[in-house]
């Protein structure tokens, strides 16, 4: 048995980048309700609890709370944000809208020695947050500050109490809070492997299945890739799994998708339904009902070829963790509905759902594929959304707007491959905007391109990829001259947040 950390969760947006930190560090961690008992808790017998951010005010009388015997239990506590917040206002201290709030990069200074910081010099971490710790509870020292936060940071080491303002969990975030908490104060063994994972995950899916078989939604992605070797492993011989290409792929995409599972040792079926997609989305411009468009046509080919096959009662997927918090999940708010989160209708002709990979971000999906023998080309291959182009055409999707993003887009992966720099995802986009130019000393008003590359570890956020002008200049050219329908190349440098990857 693995030893475990509990993250209870109060509605942050990140509460999966801390339970995703612990598992690097080698520690098992399982998220719970924040308001999960204090017994159900000490029957879990966890090694530390970790409490997160959340949107509230913890000072209004409907906010969350966590049950008030936790902080008597014996076991270390990390409470980060809104978590260090209410354990202050629960254990007597007082929370009061802060002077300024602080948003982005601030820079740390620790002011007394702490096991948790585990430093003594400034260092940049990420805020978020409006209202302060204006007063600490009775035995709680802060350790550090900013500008704007007279305690960023505090403790009461004798009860091993522990909370930060800012979040550590952040790649922004630079200090080793994290490890410092699992392994100075909870003396966590570090005994938790992404092997541990794939048998945990194997046994679910088979207690999911039972002796039934399983229809997978196979994408080409990364995501469904994974879930496909890891399905096989739990059911051999019990997987179907179905590609509908719906017309919105890269160039020559469908086809080499279909070449690299057709050899594979699963039973693969293309379904040719770019028609009936692209109907369904006939006069959509609004990019929330084009995902939900998108997500109940692909439910129903699913449905129609899992009769086919003789009623296949099970339906599996390869959602990962940012498609479940962008769709809101349980506590937060709407970003964008995911086709295959948001974009499922209520009723689904299948008696169990499967997804094994839920909990997981895409770096560790990766890492999952390479160890479960997937070649690099499909588990190192850069994220492509499973609603495809069709939310990268700004406006209406159209055939004609369909080939000429195709051509743009394959022609920046073109000139990024020459340049041997490639950033995690990178893509062109049809905006729905039209620019005067000149062709052959003529006047032009055609459309933009948008060209996107990224950076990130998470992808729950991100900054842009700093291309060589060379590579840009190249791409703009290209595009410009081989498009007679395209005008203007302009390059997207905005960060994650404020903006998402995928434009819609």
């Amino acid at each position: 048995m693995n030893e475990l950390v509990l993250v209870l969760d109060f509605g942050g947006q990140y509460k999966e980048l801390i339970a995703r930190a612990v598992r690097n560090c080698g520690v098992y961690s399982a998220i719970e309700p924040g308001s999960i008992s204090a017994g159900e808790i000490k029957a879990r017998n966890p090694i530390g609890i970790i409490m997160t951010g959340g949107p509230d005010s913890v000072y209004l009388p409907l906010s969350p709370r966590c049950d008030g015997d936790v902080w008597s239990l014996g076991i270390p506590v990390l409470g980060i944000c809104y978590g260090m917040q209410m354990m202050c206002h629960m254990l007597g201290g007082e929370i009061t809208p802060g002077a300024a709030g602080e948003y982005g990069r601030v820079v740390v200074s620790p002011s007394a020695p702490s096991a948790l910081l585990g430093a003594d010099a400034p260092f940049p971490a990420l805020m978020s947050h409006g209202d302060i710790v204006s007063r600490l509870p009775e035995g709680f020292a802060a350790t550090s500050s900013t500008p704007c936060c007279p305690a960023a940071s505090c403790e009461h080491a004798g009860r091993r109490l522990y909370g930060t303002q800012f979040h550590p969990e952040s790649a922004h975030t630079q200090s080793k809070v994290i490890r410092n908490f699992l392994f100075d104060i909870c003396g966590a063994r570090g005994d938790y492997k992404l092997d541990d994972y794939i048998a945990t995950a194997t046994e679910r899916i088979r207690q999911k299945a039972g002796e039934e078989r399983v229809l997978l939604a196979l994408s080409g992605g990364v995501d469904s890739s994974v879930c496909a070797a890891l399905l096989a492993k739990a059911l051999p011989g019990r997987l179907t799994c179905i590609f509908v290409d719906h017309g919105f792929m890269r160039q020559g995409e469908g086809d080499e998708i279909e070449r690299a599972f057709a050899s594979r040792k699963l039973r693969f079926i293309r379904v040719n339904a770019a028609d009936r997609f692209l109907d369904r989305l006939k006069g959509v411009t609004d990019p929330e009902d084009k995902r939900k468009r998108i997500g109940e046509e692909f439910i129903k080919v699913f449905e129609e070829q899992a009769a086919a096959l003789g009623n296949i009662p099970v339906f599996a997927q390869g959602t990962i963790y940012p498609d479940i918090v962008e769709s809101g999940g349980k506590y937060g708010a709407t970003i964008k509905s995911h086709h295959n989160v948001g974009g499922l209708p209520e009723r689904l002709n299948f008696k169990e759902i499967i997804e094994p990979l839920s909990g997981l971000f895409k770096d560790e999906v990766r890492r999952l594929g390479k160890k479960l023998g997937l070649p690099a080309s499909l588990y190192a291959r850069q994220p492509f959304p499973g609603p495809g182009l069709a939310i990268r055409v700004m406006g209406e999707v159209t055939r004609d707007k369909l080939d000429v993003l195709r051509r743009a887009d394959a022609i920046m992966r073109e000139e990024i491959d020459k340049s041997g720099k490639k950033p995690h995802q990178y893509f062109a986009v049809l905006t729905d905007t039209r620019s005067v130019g000149v062709k052959g000393d003529g006047r032009t008003y055609d459309r933009v391109v948008a060209l996107r590359a990224v950076t990130t570890n998470d992808f729950m956020t991100c900054e842009y990829a700093p291309l060589p002008h060379k590579t840009l200049r190249a791409i703009s050219s290209r595009i410009t001259s081989e498009l007679p329908s395209v005008s203007r190349v302009v390059y997207d440098i905005t960060s994650k947040p404020p903006s998402t990857v995928e434009w819609e």
